[in-house]
C-alpha cells in the first residue's frame, strides 16, 4: 500500500511589528507580514513573484535583541519577535543608501525616460532625499541600443538583478547575468555580447517591465514616456509553482 506523503506542518507564530500584535506563518518573512498589514517598508531589489536577493538593503528593520539591522525581505518571522520599521536610525540609513545609489551612476531624473515612473525616484521622494552629500562618480557608462525593441543604459542601473531573476526564473531564457565585482559590476547578456546579438533572448520584455529605473526601456521612448507593468509576475510565478 502506498502511503501518501504528508506535507510538513507550518507553525504559526505571534510577533509585533511597530508595536502591533499580529500572527504569521514561520515560513513568512518580515516584509511579507508587514505588507499584509499595510505597513510600508521600502525596497528596490525585492519583487513579488521573484526569488529574494537582499542586495539593496533599503528594507532593513530593527529587531529588538539584535544589535544589527536585518533585511525584512530575507528574515523570517519568529515567535515573540518585535520589529521596528521606521525609526530615526532606519530613516537615516535609507537616505544614505539612496544617496550612494544616486551618486554611483548617472541618475538625472529630468532627462530620464522613466521620470515620474521610477521606483528609485519615488523612494527618494518618500524618504525625504532632496540632495546628495557625497561626491558623484564621473565614470562613463555606455548605452546598448542594439536590440530591435529595447535599450540598455548602464548609467541608470542599480544592480537590483530583477532582470536576471525574471529572465531565469519566469521566462527561462537565462539571458541576463552580472559581470565584475564591486563598483565595476554591470548586467550583461550572453556572456557580454551586445543585447541585439543575443541568441537566447526571446524578446518577451519581462526584464524591461521589472526594471525599477530607466536602465531597461523600450526603444523610441523619450523623457518621462516609459511606463512599466508588472501585474503578470504573481500569476506567472503561481503557474510555475503548479507545474
Amino acid at each position: 500500500m502506498i502511503v501518501p506523503a504528508t506535507l510538513p506542518k507550518v507553525r504559526v507564530v505571534t510577533l509585533k511589528i511597530d508595536d502591533k500584535d499580529m500572527s504569521a506563518r514561520e515560513d513568512e518573512t518580515i516584509l511579507d507580514v508587514a505588507r499584509q498589514h499595510n505597513i510600508a517598508i521600502p525596497s528596490l531589489c525585492y519583487l513579488e513573484g521573484l526569488s529574494t536577493w537582499g542586495a539593496c538593503r533599503l528594507c532593513v528593520v530593527e529587531v529588538r535583541g539584535s544589535g544589527r539591522l536585518l533585511s525584512a525581505c530575507s528574515t523570517h518571522v519568529a515567535e515573540g519577535m518585535e520589529v521596528l520599521t521606521n525609526t530615526e536610525r532606519l530613516q537615516h540609513c535609507r537616505r544614505v543608501i539612496l544617496e550612494l545609489m544616486f551618486a554611483e551612476r548617472n541618475h538625472v531624473c529630468s532627462v530620464c525616460v522613466s521620470n515620474g515612473n521610477c521606483e528609485l525616484q519615488s523612494l527618494a521622494q518618500s524618504c525625504g532625499l532632496d540632495h546628495v552629500r557625497v561626491p558623484y562618480r564621473t565614470d562613463v557608462y555606455e548605452v546598448d541600443p542594439t536590440h530591435d525593441l529595447f535599450r540598455l543604459d548602464h548609467s541608470r542601473c542599480i544592480l537590483c538583478t530583477r532582470c536576471v531573476r525574471v529572465c531565469g526564473e519566469i521566462e527561462g531564457a537565462h539571458t541576463w547575468d552580472v559581470m565584475g565585482r564591486g563598483i565595476g559590476c554591470r548586467v550583461i547578456t550572453d556572456l557580454n555580447r551586445p543585447w541585439g546579438e543575443s541568441a537566447s533572448c526571446t524578446g518577451c520584455g519581462k526584464c524591461v517591465q521589472v526594471c525599477p529605473t530607466g536602465a531597461l526601456v523600450a526603444q523610441g521612448t523619450s523623457a518621462g514616456e516609459m511606463r512599466k507593468d508588472r501585474r503578470f509576475l504573481p500569476y506567472l510565478s503561481q503557474m510555475r509553482g503548479e507545474r
